[in-house]
């Protein structure tokens, strides 16, 4: 998925300097990924640690992490599931075609209307499954997460879905097609959250946090809105232009807030290893997050230059490449 902040392309970089830090043998240490997001992070480190925790507010989140990271044994007979939902006759009175899709006369255009109506007709037959008990958690979030990042493929905006394209962009014409989300096997259990970081951080106790909390004021609700309604599908009437739903606002898009709640975070976790993903366009300074973390034991700082891609507020709204730093900040308790 086109993801804002995405850890892909820094994920080599990453498990390098925890295991510079931590040492390379992992295989009796707990990790927690905070911010999860997408789960790059938990995926890099899934095969080489005891035990993943991931963690995100944002339900898209939650449902592509259960598969991703809490789903790690073989699903009997899931292509045969993806085959079906492929095939299913479309039904035309479903939520994302009646409110995104053009020729609904919502005057919306996130898919196109054969997309919209494959979406609902895939969402409401793997509903209609779980709610029936032939399938169970781990084949339920397979699937969604399959839906998901599919959708997203064929998702008519400029990688974001703040704002919908006038007109039907190429990759946007094409006809969804579901494709699994194949993911990590292993013989270890993980377990995936869908809560409020400082609350949850009461909760758990590990060896390695990993923390990539939101930098600026972009709301993740509001951006990936649609992908939300996709995973909860459930009834509400859209706001606005773009349709938006009731979201989470996250303290960590607050100047007012973003410092203390990053410090309880810090003072109230139970790990030896911290390290906290951050760049220089953040709401907090390099600085402002230096003289937070060595309060609570022995600090340090490595950075990387990277390349990263964001929508273009032109009209365009073309990718452009914006060079920025990456900074990894480090603490041990």
């Amino acid at each position: 998925m086109n993801y804002i902040g995405s850890k892909l392309k820094l994920s080599s970089w990453i498990e390098d300097e925890v295991k510079k830090q931590v040492g390379n043998d992992l295989s009796n240490k707990v990790f927690c990924d905070m911010f999860a997001g997408t789960g790059i992070i938990g995926r890099t480190f899934k095969k080489n640690v005891k035990k993943i925790i991931s963690n995100d507010l944002e339900h898209y989140s939650f449902v592509l992490n259960k598969n991703y990271i809490e789903n790690h044994k073989d699903i009997k007979d899931k292509l045969k599931y993806i085959d079906e939902l492929n095939n299913l006759h479309l039904i035309d009175n479903g939520f994302i075609y009646q409110n995104y899709c053009m020729g609904s006369g919502s005057n919306r255009q996130y898919f196109s209307d054969k997309n919209g109506k494959k979406i609902d007709t895939i969402r409401t037959k793997i509903k209609e499954w779980y709610d029936k008990n032939d399938i169970d958690d781990n084949l339920y979030y397979f699937l969604l997460a399959s839906l998901l990042e599919s959708a997203d493929k064929v998702a008519n905006t400029a990688s974001v879905y703040g704002a919908f394209l006038k007109h039907i962009k190429k990759p946007a014409s094409k006809e969804l097609v579901l494709e699994p989300a194949y993911f990590i096997k292993n013989k270890n259990s993980h377990k995936v959250h869908n809560k409020d970081s400082n609350e949850l951080i009461k909760e758990i106790k590990g060896d390695i946090l990993y923390l990539d909390p939101p930098y600026n004021h972009r709301q993740y609700s509001a951006n990936y809105h649609i992908l939300n309604t996709i995973t909860q599908y459930d009834n509400f009437i859209p706001k606005g232009v773009t349709g938006l739903r009731e979201y989470n606002r996250s303290l960590y898009c607050q100047k007012r807030e973003v410092h203390n709640s990053f410090e309880e975070l810090i003072k109230n976790a139970k790990f030896e290893y911290i390290f906290l993903s951050y760049n220089n366009e953040g709401l907090m300074s390099k600085s402002d997050v230096k003289n937070i973390m060595e309060k609570y034991g022995k600090y340090s700082l490595v950075q990387k230059e990277y390349q990263r891609f964001k929508a273009d507020k032109t009209e365009n709204r073309n990718h452009k490449a914006t060079k920025t730093f990456e900074y990894l900040h480090i603490l041990q308790k």
